[in-house]
């Protein structure tokens, strides 16, 4: 794995908890609608379930519940692992950039402006920090 997929790791994690969690808030809210009951035609049905309609919802928001827990759980165990491996660089400024870029997300802009350089600049700083970066084993 090179330094740069390892470092981005934690910003697609993050993205794919973002995503559940849309989808939980979508399964809650199908929870809370009530369904209609069809008085159209006689039916005839030999084993009438007992379970409300919305009690497999429910199960489901439970069960995604505890994915997102546990990726979450991930997410802070690899950031914990990302700070102390970015820690290791040595040179300030490619320390700090990665951070800003990795840990905190930012853009290359804002980056060139907290570290007060050109572009130009942030990305030469950044390619020799990623040559520097030692991925953790």
């Amino acid at each position: 794995m090179t330094a740069k997929e390892y470092l981005r790791q934690a910003y697609r994690l993050n993205e794919l908890i973002d995503s559940r969690i849309t989808e939980l808030e979508r399964l809650r809210d199908y929870s809370t609608r009530l369904t209609s009951c069809s008085f159209e035609g006689e039916r005839v049905s030999k084993s009438r379930s007992t379970e409300a309609p919305f009690a497999r919802i429910i199960e489901k928001i439970v069960d995604l519940e505890k994915v997102i827990n546990r990726d979450i759980d991930r997410y802070v165990d690899l950031k914990t692992e990302m700070n102390a491996a970015i820690d290791r660089v040595s040179n300030v400024d490619e320390r700090l950039l990665l951070r800003y870029r990795y840990l905190n997300n930012y853009n290359w802009d804002d980056i060139a402006q907290l570290l007060n350089v050109s572009g130009r600049t942030v990305h030469r700083i950044h390619s020799t920090a990623l040559y520097n970066f030692s991925v953790p084993v």
